[in-house]
């Protein structure tokens, strides 16, 4: 898994299967993921930009994101997620996330 922080530089990262990104982020200390809920998608403390080609690859946004996504900073339509909402899968093995300049 691949995390660009808001200056463009990139970090690469080996992550479980199962793991949420959110855990992935905190696991490996990557810096701009707050996730001040836990995890529980009750805020929007851990917001990312998926890289375009990977949209389609993930599960869709299902209604409780999409309302905590409302509290986000500069959400994205299309390209913002919750990474406490993204479980990773064998087929997500190189996803790659842009991190905000800043969380709320």
């Amino acid at each position: 898994m691949v995390f660009v922080d808001s200056d463009g530089n990139d970090t690469a990262v080996s992550v479980k299967a199962g793991r949420t990104v959110m855990e992935a982020t905190r696991d490996n200390n990557i810096d701009g993921i707050d996730a001040e809920c836990g995890g529980a998608c009750a805020c929007a403390t851990c917001h990312v930009y998926v890289h375009p080609d990977w949209v389609g690859k993930i599960p869709s946004v299902e209604q409780a994101e999409q309302d905590m996504l409302e509290f986000a900073l500069d959400p994205n339509p299309e390209l913002s997620r919750l990474t406490c909402q993204i479980k990773v899968t064998e087929d997500l093995d190189g996803l790659t996330v842009t991190l905000p300049d800043t969380q709320m």
